[in-house]
């Protein structure tokens, strides 16, 4: 399940809440969050805290000073992770981007995924996968791909390349051949990229991938 990604802001409000009811058993008023967490105004508050709510995080109830029912425990008690959905990926023929330090790393939604699908991993994001290149290893267009920030991998992985000189990253296994690097599609059809290594630059390597069985 995919959800649309939080605030900075509406984080730290879900943070202080849920803060809130672990160190005293019931939560928050609105003033306790302005205060808590540093906000301007309680319009700020309802306003995220509204937002909150539409997301599926939180409950209000009316007419109540502290109505804020926290649907996030139930959530982690099911083992439930939000892992940031940060954009696509060739895994094709590379597709452009604009460089490795723009990359855009900003999540426009996030996914819900089971804590064991993130391998008890901490640095862990999402992408879309586009194109065909690792149909043989079951990965397809449109599928999900769970990665984790490395910037290093053993031969064999399948990596996030960024080709520096391209301008370009792919989806591919990284293996090490003498003075080059040779980046293998798991699709018979389609050859492999051969580079030098320091026109590589590794930006993660898959540990899940989710299918779309459509």
């Amino acid at each position: 399940m995919t959800r649309k990604a939080l605030s900075p802001k509406q984080k730290r409000i879900l943070q202080f809440i849920r803060k809130f009811v672990d160190a005293r058993g019931y939560p928050p008023t609105v003033r306790d969050i302005v205060s808590g967490c540093d906000i301007s105004s309680t319009s700020v508050v309802a306003y995220n805290l509204a937002r909150l709510e539409t997301a599926g995080y939180i409950r209000r109830h009316a007419k109540i000073s502290r109505g804020v029912e926290f649907l996030a425990t139930r959530r982690n008690s099911q083992n439930i992770v939000s892992v940031p959905i940060i954009g696509e990926i060739a895994a094709g023929e590379p597709i452009p981007v604009p460089n490795s330090e723009t990359w855009d790393t900003i999540a426009t939604e996030e996914l819900e995924v089971t804590e064991d699908l993130t391998r008890a991993k901490q640095r862990v994001y999402a992408l879309r996968v586009k194109g065909n290149s690792m149909i043989d290893a079951l990965i397809k267009d449109g599928d999900i791909v769970l990665m984790e920030y490395v910037s290093n991998a053993e031969n064999g992985d399948m990596v996030a390349a960024w080709l520096k000189a391209e301008k370009e990253v792919t989806l591919k296994r990284l293996f090490r051949e003498n003075n080059r690097i040779r980046l293998e599609p798991a699709n018979t059809q389609m050859r492999p990229i051969y580079t030098a290594p320091d026109n590589v630059e590794i930006q993660g390597k898959v540990i899940t991938v989710i299918r779309q069985l459509a």
